[in-house]
């Protein structure tokens, strides 16, 4: 019966001990994706005139939702076209594509 309530009260111990570490992964993942995306959101107002031509031309059906920038003059823009497909776009401040 000793073992039995030893058994017991070890496994549940570890499961506790489990289910800590497993919320502050989720935590740790979280805070990981937030320090990758450091954009701060702007009107399109805002947008360089390089950026909104280059959307123009390039997609003279697209619709800017939402813009944002970084430190770097990069220019994330959430685009959506009139067939009802929508993206993100990246340039940078003399209105050329970039990878991100």
């Amino acid at each position: 019966m000793k073992k039995l309530v030893f058994v017991l009260a070890l496994s549940l111990g570890s499961l506790t001990a489990f289910a800590q570490d497993t919320d502050e992964a989720q935590v740790d993942a979280t805070e990981a994706v937030a320090a990758q995306d450091d954009f701060s959101e702007i009107s399109a107002s805002e947008l360089p005139e390089a950026v909104t031509a280059a959307v123009a031309k390039n997609y003279p059906t697209a619709t800017i939702d939402k813009a944002y920038v970084n430190e770097a003059q990069q220019y994330k823009l959430e685009v959506s076209l009139e067939d009802g497909t929508s993206g993100t776009l990246y340039a940078d401040e003399n209105g050329n594509w970039i990878e991100m």
